[in-house]
């Protein structure tokens, strides 16, 4: 018999990877969405603790969105209250941005609804507070939709017709991804 003309089968590992990266990618596949009920206020506040648990909380940026009155301010009290925020929790409503500082952790809450002008957006410096390291949690972040940098975690509340809060968490993430486990 001679020899063949086609060359002996070689491992290639090149191709392995690329195989493992896509598995990888396909297991990590984001955005990742969880819906919940939160039948009270009880039920909010367990779910603002739990979510202050996580250690990449501190650098998350959480979009939160609902109608007027949906729960998204009483969210933010209970998770700044399970933090370590003491004392009064203002809605940023007319300041547009209310800061706290907590050792180890700055934390600011953004209410976009009375925004106006996109040229505040430079004017008040949120570029930069959304470049540095922090908590960023935003009210209505879709009036500043195209300044604001991709939410890790984004956050949707509405009522039901039991006045029950209909919740639907949705990771952009692997930040958001981390604080939805």
């Amino acid at each position: 018999m001679g020899e063949s003309k086609f060359p002996a089968p070689s491992l290639n590992l090149g191709n392995q990877l690329v195989a493992l990266e896509l598995m990888n990618a396909v297991a990590s596949h984001l955005p990742i969405v969880k819906s919940l009920r939160w039948k009270n206020e009880l039920a909010t506040q367990l779910f603002a603790a739990q979510l202050a648990r996580h250690p990449e909380l501190g650098q998350a940026f959480i979009a939160l969105r609902g109608d007027l009155g949906a729960g998204k301010t009483t969210l933010v009290r209970h998770l700044l209250q399970a933090l370590g925020v003491t004392g009064r929790i203002k809605s940023p409503t007319y300041a547009v941005v209310e800061p706290y500082e907590l050792p180890g952790l700055a934390i600011w809450h953004f209410d976009f609804y009375r925004f106006a002008d996109p040229l505040e957006w430079e004017d008040a410096g949120f570029r930069d507070i959304f470049a540095s390291p922090g908590l960023k949690l935003a009210e209505w972040p879709e009036r500043v939709a195209a300044l604001l940098p991709g939410a890790d975690l984004e956050i949707a509340i509405w009522t039901d017709l039991e006045a029950d809060r209909l919740v639907s968490l949705t990771a952009h993430t692997s930040i958001g991804k981390a604080l939805l486990t």
